[in-house]
């Protein structure tokens, strides 16, 4: 059953052009990351642009769906649990934007023996991410079929975590050519990149709990 009623597909149609418009946010934040690693400066600034505008229109859809759930009356004894989840959703374009940025102030070097193992660990902290935006949409529609939707999302934020955990490894243990300054300064970038795909695990938690509390 639905947790929507037929009278507001005008809300339906916001909830999912939010959603569409994090989702956005965060492939962009994955194609920047590239860019930097490949040295591609135009791309690079035009993906900064992009994101910034991407997060200030989710800011501004979040605040317009709150409202009509509070005009149109529409599940108001989870309203609360409703809107501390778009509040974990934007989190992610959130931090996808700041964590761009990072690059683009604190112009990090990677050594080409690592580019790669970036581009595997944004890779798949994007994924985790990507795969909680489907639960999403189903738990404004069949939320009993959330749970078995989550799977993917805790697969791919793991194998985040293994990855961060490897290149770390190789920062400190085999890397001697670098300055420990430097190691430490891309064992951060590791940890933004992952900060990702642990949005992504928090959002999966809260998703599993409040559509199996939900009062239909």
């Amino acid at each position: 059953m639905s947790l929507l009623f037929k009278n507001v597909k005008e809300l339906v149609s916001d909830i999912d052009e939010f959603i569409n418009t994090v989702e956005q946010g965060v492939l962009v934040f994955k194609e920047g990351v590239i860019n930097y690693l490949n040295d591609e400066k135009e791309s690079f600034a035009q993906k900064l642009e992009r994101i910034e505008y991407l997060e200030a229109n989710a800011d501004k859809l979040q605040r317009k769906i709150d409202d009509k759930f509070l005009m149109h009356s529409i599940l108001p004894q989870n309203f609360s649990n409703i809107e501390a989840m778009l509040d974990k959703i934007d989190e992610i374009i959130d931090i996808s934007k700041d964590n761009l940025y990072q690059f683009e102030v604190e112009i990090p070097y990677f050594p080409e023996s690592l580019r790669q193992e970036y581009v595997r660990l944004t890779n798949a902290s994007v994924e985790a991410a990507l795969q909680t935006f489907p639960a999403v949409r189903t738990f404004f529609r069949e939320p009993l079929k959330v749970k078995d939707i989550l799977t993917k999302v805790y697969f791919y934020e793991k194998e985040a975590d293994r990855i961060a955990r490897d290149i770390k490894r190789k920062l400190f243990h085999q890397m001697d050519d670098l300055h420990l300054s430097q190691k430490i300064h891309l064992r951060y970038f590791a940890l933004h990149i992952e900060t990702i795909s642990d949005k992504a695990e928090t959002l999966a938690d809260m998703l599993s709990i409040i559509s199996m509390k939900i009062n239909l």
